[in-house]
Protein backbone atom coordinates (compact mmCIF):
# COMPACT_ATOMS: atom_id res chain seq x y z
CA UNK A 1 0.00 0.00 0.00
CA UNK A 2 1.63 3.57 -1.04
CA UNK A 3 2.71 5.67 1.80
CA UNK A 4 0.01 8.28 0.91
CA UNK A 5 -2.99 6.17 1.02
CA UNK A 6 -1.88 4.58 4.36
CA UNK A 7 -1.62 8.29 5.64
CA UNK A 8 -5.01 8.88 4.39
CA UNK A 9 -6.60 5.60 5.41
CA UNK A 10 -4.95 6.44 9.09
CA UNK A 11 -6.42 10.27 9.17
CA UNK A 12 -9.94 8.19 8.34
CA UNK A 13 -10.11 6.12 10.80
CA UNK A 14 -8.59 8.93 13.47
CA UNK A 15 -11.94 11.40 12.49
CA UNK A 16 -14.14 8.48 12.87
CA UNK A 17 -12.65 8.04 16.46
CA UNK A 18 -12.90 11.68 16.90
CA UNK A 19 -16.69 11.80 15.91
CA UNK A 20 -17.52 8.83 17.90
CA UNK A 21 -15.96 10.21 21.29
CA UNK A 22 -17.20 13.81 20.90
CA UNK A 23 -20.59 13.21 22.14
CA UNK A 24 -19.44 11.44 24.58
CA UNK A 25 -17.17 14.18 25.91
CA UNK A 26 -19.57 17.01 25.53
CA UNK A 27 -22.19 14.79 27.59
CA UNK A 28 -19.39 14.67 30.18
CA UNK A 29 -18.68 18.29 29.89
CA UNK A 30 -22.23 19.16 30.46
CA UNK A 31 -22.64 16.63 33.35
CA UNK A 32 -19.35 18.52 35.14
CA UNK A 33 -20.80 21.62 34.30
CA UNK A 34 -24.09 21.28 35.97
CA UNK A 35 -22.73 19.49 38.86
CA UNK A 36 -20.38 22.92 39.58
CA UNK A 37 -22.50 25.37 38.28
CA UNK A 38 -23.63 27.59 41.29
CA UNK A 39 -27.24 27.17 41.79
CA UNK A 40 -29.78 30.54 42.29
CA UNK A 41 -32.96 31.54 41.16
CA UNK A 42 -35.89 29.71 40.63
CA UNK A 43 -35.04 25.62 41.27
CA UNK A 44 -37.24 24.59 38.36
CA UNK A 45 -34.69 25.35 35.90
CA UNK A 46 -31.29 24.21 37.43
CA UNK A 47 -29.56 21.44 35.85
CA UNK A 48 -30.35 17.88 36.64
CA UNK A 49 -28.10 15.85 38.20
CA UNK A 50 -26.68 13.55 35.61
CA UNK A 51 -28.07 10.30 35.53
CA UNK A 52 -30.76 8.11 35.02
CA UNK A 53 -33.24 5.94 36.82
CA UNK A 54 -33.37 2.26 36.36
CA UNK A 55 -35.98 -0.17 38.25
CA UNK A 56 -35.20 -3.35 39.78
CA UNK A 57 -37.02 -6.08 41.74
CA UNK A 58 -35.00 -8.28 44.66
CA UNK A 59 -35.91 -10.65 47.50
CA UNK A 60 -36.83 -7.56 49.38
CA UNK A 61 -38.82 -5.96 47.31
CA UNK A 62 -38.41 -3.29 44.38
CA UNK A 63 -35.90 -0.66 44.24
CA UNK A 64 -35.28 2.48 41.80
CA UNK A 65 -32.11 3.54 41.58
CA UNK A 66 -30.93 6.94 40.36
CA UNK A 67 -27.33 7.71 39.54
CA UNK A 68 -25.21 7.82 36.78
CA UNK A 69 -24.42 3.85 35.45
CA UNK A 70 -21.77 2.21 36.50
CA UNK A 71 -21.31 4.43 39.54
CA UNK A 72 -23.24 4.33 43.10
CA UNK A 73 -26.33 5.79 43.01
CA UNK A 74 -27.54 8.93 44.01
CA UNK A 75 -30.87 8.55 45.01
CA UNK A 76 -33.13 5.39 45.81
CA UNK A 77 -36.04 4.38 46.35
CA UNK A 78 -37.11 1.15 47.90
CA UNK A 79 -39.98 -0.91 48.49
CA UNK A 80 -39.36 -3.08 51.80
CA UNK A 81 -42.22 -5.81 51.21
CA UNK A 82 -41.53 -7.04 54.80
CA UNK A 83 -41.93 -3.54 56.86
CA UNK A 84 -44.53 -2.04 54.38
CA UNK A 85 -42.02 0.61 53.91
CA UNK A 86 -40.52 3.13 51.42
CA UNK A 87 -36.80 4.02 51.93
CA UNK A 88 -35.78 7.30 49.96
CA UNK A 89 -32.05 7.62 49.98
CA UNK A 90 -29.22 9.70 48.94
CA UNK A 91 -25.69 9.07 48.63
CA UNK A 92 -23.36 11.07 51.12
CA UNK A 93 -23.09 11.67 54.84
CA UNK A 94 -23.56 14.57 56.38
CA UNK A 95 -22.44 15.61 59.93
CA UNK A 96 -24.91 15.93 62.62
CA UNK A 97 -27.72 14.44 60.25
CA UNK A 98 -28.96 17.35 59.18
CA UNK A 99 -32.56 17.05 57.96
CA UNK A 100 -33.40 16.88 53.66
CA UNK A 101 -35.61 19.26 52.39
CA UNK A 102 -37.65 18.01 49.02
CA UNK A 103 -38.75 20.48 46.84
CA UNK A 104 -41.58 19.68 44.22
CA UNK A 105 -43.53 21.61 41.93
CA UNK A 106 -46.62 21.51 44.72
CA UNK A 107 -44.62 20.62 47.74
CA UNK A 108 -41.75 21.42 50.08
CA UNK A 109 -40.74 19.34 52.76
CA UNK A 110 -38.07 18.60 55.57
CA UNK A 111 -37.60 15.18 56.38
CA UNK A 112 -35.19 13.50 59.08
CA UNK A 113 -32.68 11.63 58.13
CA UNK A 114 -30.64 8.55 59.19
CA UNK A 115 -27.41 6.98 58.20
CA UNK A 116 -27.71 3.61 56.99
CA UNK A 117 -23.92 2.61 57.84
CA UNK A 118 -23.47 0.92 55.02
CA UNK A 119 -20.50 1.55 52.49
CA UNK A 120 -20.46 3.25 50.45
CA UNK A 121 -22.50 5.78 53.21
CA UNK A 122 -26.23 7.01 52.18
CA UNK A 123 -28.44 8.82 54.61
CA UNK A 124 -32.09 7.80 54.59
CA UNK A 125 -35.89 7.87 55.66
CA UNK A 126 -38.23 5.48 56.03
CA UNK A 127 -42.13 6.89 54.28
CA UNK A 128 -45.53 5.22 54.72
CA UNK A 129 -46.68 4.18 50.91
CA UNK A 130 -49.90 6.75 51.64
CA UNK A 131 -47.41 9.78 52.13
CA UNK A 132 -48.61 12.26 50.14
CA UNK A 133 -45.00 13.30 49.43
CA UNK A 134 -44.61 10.29 47.57
CA UNK A 135 -47.33 11.74 45.10
CA UNK A 136 -45.94 15.17 45.19
CA UNK A 137 -42.80 13.55 43.65
CA UNK A 138 -44.27 11.22 40.98
CA UNK A 139 -46.72 14.20 39.71
CA UNK A 140 -43.63 17.06 40.19
CA UNK A 141 -43.16 18.62 37.04
CA UNK A 142 -40.13 16.59 35.24
CA UNK A 143 -37.75 17.18 38.72
CA UNK A 144 -37.16 17.32 42.30
CA UNK A 145 -34.82 18.88 44.38
CA UNK A 146 -33.37 17.22 47.02
CA UNK A 147 -31.65 19.55 49.81
CA UNK A 148 -29.35 18.63 52.78
CA UNK A 149 -26.68 20.85 54.13
CA UNK A 150 -23.07 19.07 53.80
CA UNK A 151 -24.07 17.33 50.70
CA UNK A 152 -24.80 18.36 47.20
CA UNK A 153 -28.61 19.51 45.95
CA UNK A 154 -29.54 17.20 43.88
CA UNK A 155 -32.14 18.23 40.74
CA UNK A 156 -33.44 14.61 40.15
CA UNK A 157 -36.12 14.26 37.41
CA UNK A 158 -39.32 12.81 37.95
CA UNK A 159 -39.62 9.54 35.69
CA UNK A 160 -41.76 6.73 36.01
CA UNK A 161 -39.28 4.65 38.12
CA UNK A 162 -40.10 6.22 41.30
CA UNK A 163 -44.03 5.97 40.45
CA UNK A 164 -43.58 2.16 39.67
CA UNK A 165 -41.47 1.23 43.04
CA UNK A 166 -44.31 3.62 45.21
CA UNK A 167 -47.20 1.89 43.56
CA UNK A 168 -45.35 -1.69 44.33
CA UNK A 169 -45.45 -0.76 47.93
CA UNK A 170 -49.18 0.48 48.04
CA UNK A 171 -50.56 -2.61 46.42
CA UNK A 172 -49.19 -4.55 49.24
Amino acid sequence: MPAALRRRFAMLIAASLMAALAPARAQAALGNAAAAAPLGGDWRDWPVTPGTWVYRQDARGSIALFGVPGNDAEVTLRCDRAARALYLSRRGMAAGNPPMTVRTSSTTRALPMQPTGGTPAYMAVGLSPGDPLLDAIIYSRGRFVLEEAGLPTLVVPAWAEFARVTEDCRRL
